[in-house]
């Protein structure tokens, strides 16, 4: 697909998302000068926000203002955290409301649970915010183009935590890739792999929630459930649980998948596929969380076939490497991940290239610096709300397919399937009081 057919559906998509609220001269919030703080406000303390926060740290340009989560506990080790760093008198508060409403506030980092990112994203631009929003963009396809539109019609700058795109591995492996070095490329390649117990997270029982942590405003938007320690998966020595359980997320489909495809989304120039066929299921592990412990993916693009490879019983490399993005050429193939990439010509006489230098790594940092500059500037940063949300929807897709075991269609300019008994799968249902608007 040529770069004007990816620049048609990405008008598409933004007609889609309202892009009516493109011609707004709504603006609300501070323009900041080169010179001046930017006061944020970081929701969701968890590993990621906790991660986020010594991240924007390393960045002068922001302000740590506020902290916000609905477990005491993790509040006032953010507040800690930011102490150390060299903030004081650094707000917090359980009700992220309380963010939004405070004016001297310019921007969030939403590290929440995923099935809170549509509403609180959308929610910060209504409220003049600029915001960076953590992968997935979502949990249901109709929940993304309102957060494009929202960051249109309020003239926010929204950058998703899809931090590889300022990693310059991932940025020179783009390059080689639109190159046309590798020659013509008709299939790419994800995966990742790794050793499970089989046990897996154990099957706790439902339980009250301990002290401290306000359950109902965790959920929030999602169904009512009975607490239990694996839907909140909050632990010493592991990522927050919550991710295996459809209600608040999508599995690794949406966990290390959306980072693993995006780099093929961001070497096509945001291209979608045009069809999705899954298979996969929990036929190792024995827990109580519900997405997969395996599972393929194909995907067909207009000019390529990729896949999607997740292994959590057999920790198999390919080239050498437990997970990342591949690009299969005529001429050489590329494989790119946080730790370099590698080149293997077709011609078995010519040389494999690798760059591997610790230098290139950093990307989070970048990322933030990227965010920063664009707050001042009003440009979009490199990971711009829509970009994460395509690559979400991709990932989002094959998980419908693989529950509903059905190959998906996918019609880019109504941003839908084409199968009309998964239409209504795309649809949030909030719960009560909580509303999705723009």
């Amino acid at each position: 697909m040529s770069m004007a057919q990816a620049s048609t559906g990405r008008r598409d998509f933004l007609k889609a998302a309202g892009a009516a609220a493109l011609t707004s001269s709504i603006f609300t919030g501070n323009l900041k000068g080169a010179n001046d703080k930017v006061n944020i406000g970081f929701i969701g303390i968890g590993q990621m926000g906790s991660g986020n926060i010594g991240y924007a740290a390393k960045v002068p340009g922001f302000q740590i203002a506020a902290v916000c989560d609905v477990y005491q506990p993790a509040l006032e080790r953010a507040q800690a955290q930011a102490k150390r760093l060299g903030f004081e008198g650094v707000k917090a508060v359980k009700d992220f409301r309380e963010i939004l409403a405070d004016k001297s506030i310019d921007a969030v980092c939403i590290s929440t649970p995923d099935h809170w990112h549509p509403y609180m994203t959308v929610e910060a631009c209504k409220a003049g915010k600029d915001v960076y929003v953590e992968k997935p963009s979502f949990v249901f396809i109709d929940e993304g183009p309102k957060m494009v539109e929202a960051a249109r019609k309020y003239k926010r700058v929204v950058q998703a935590g899809t931090m590889q795109r300022s990693g310059k591995f991932f940025q020179k492996a783009r390059e080689i890739v639109k190159s046309g070095e590798l020659g013509d490329i008709v299939f790419c390649r994800t995966f990742q792999a790794g050793t499970t117990k089989k046990e897996g997270w154990g099957n706790p029982p439902d339980t009250d929630p301990p002290k401290g942590l306000d359950w109902d405003l965790w959920l929030g938007p999602a169904p009512k459930h009975a607490f239990n320690a694996n839907r909140w998966g909050v632990a010493e020595g592991r990522w927050s649980t919550f991710r295996y359980f459809w209600d608040y997320a999508g599995g690794a489909m949406t966990d290390w998948g959306v980072h693993l495809m995006d780099i093929v989304q961001f070497a096509y120039d945001e291209v979608m596929p045009t069809s999705i066929a899954a298979q996969g299921g929990k036929f190792y592990v024995n827990d109580n969380v519900e997405t997969p412990d395996t599972m393929m993916v194909t995907y067909r693009y207009p000019a390529f076939v990729a896949s999607y490879e997740s292994r959590t019983a057999n920790p198999f490399p390919m080239y050498d490497n437990t997970y990342g993005t591949a690009f299969h050429g005529t001429k050489a193939t590329l494989m790119v991940n946080r730790g370099g990439y590698w080149i293997f010509p077709n011609d078995k006489n010519s040389p494999s290239v690798a760059e591997t230098n610790k230098a290139m790594a950093d990307m989070n940092v970048p990322h933030w610096n990227n965010w920063l500059d664009c707050i001042k500037t009003r440009e979009k940063p490199i990971a711009d709300i829509e970009t994460c949300v395509r690559t979400t929807a991709t990932c989002v897709l094959a998980n419908l397919s693989l529950r509903h075991g059905v190959t998906l269609d996918w019609d880019d300019k109504a941003f839908t399937v084409k199968q009309q008994n998964i239409k209504p799968f795309l649809k949030a249902k909030y719960r009560s009081p909580w509303k999705l608007e723009v």
